[in-house]
């Protein structure tokens, strides 16, 4: 069965494919060649049914989104919905950890908690919608760490590490964050859902 996968971010697409073969090898992940709607939604919620609908519409296919980011505790939940431009609308990856660092700059580590969020909307072509809600947690490193990953995963130390180790998800290899992650969180969710397909 395919699936496509309303992002053109090959990171998501490739990330996505990994967490499904772990479950339903038999569902393939596709990317989506589409528009991309507006991305309006004030919750990652909204902007993952946005995106799902959308992708289902122009393929006719069943359609997956995801909206994430990082929600920061003393930030009052920030960036949030807002993490791929909180520096701004060129959606710079690099700019954006820097400037998140920089607003942290002087938090005491017992108050850089955080966790990542994961909503993924499907959306079928018969128009039945779910979503689902897959959360780690875990708090903000003081510097970037590791090579892996992508986005915010270099400065995030999850919570539960084995022996109290410390690494950051840009430490990790692409195995341990797909078992552990948000997305891998939210997706074992859905999975029951997909089984029902």
């Amino acid at each position: 069965m395919r699936v496509v996968l309303a992002t053109h971010n090959p990171h998501k697409v490739g990330e996505f494919q990994q967490i499904v073969q772990q479950t339903r090898p038999d569902l393939e992940v596709v990317g989506y060649d589409g528009p991309e709607p507006v991305e309006d939604g004030v919750t990652f919620a909204e902007n993952a049914l946005l995106k799902a609908r959308a992708a289902a519409a122009h393929t006719g296919l069943a359609a997956l989104a995801d909206d994430s980011g990082i929600c920061v505790d003393v930030l009052g939940g920030s960036p949030g919905v807002f993490s791929a431009y909180w520096a701004g609308q060129k959606k710079d990856a690099t700019a954006n950890l820097e400037l998140l660092l920089d607003q942290l700059r002087d938090i005491a580590d017992p108050h850089r908690s955080a966790h990542f969020t994961s909503t993924i909307a499907l959306v079928l072509p018969d128009g039945r919608e779910h979503v689902v809600e897959g959360i780690w947690p875990g708090r903000l490193a003081h510097d970037a760490s590791g090579g892996g990953g992508f986005g915010y995963d270099p400065i995030f130390i999850p919570d539960g590490q084995p022996d109290g180790a410390e690494r950051t998800v840009g430490d990790f290899t692409a195995e341990e964050k797909q078992s552990q992650s948000h997305r891998a969180r939210a997706f074992a969710a859905l999975v029951p859902l997909l089984a029902a397909l």
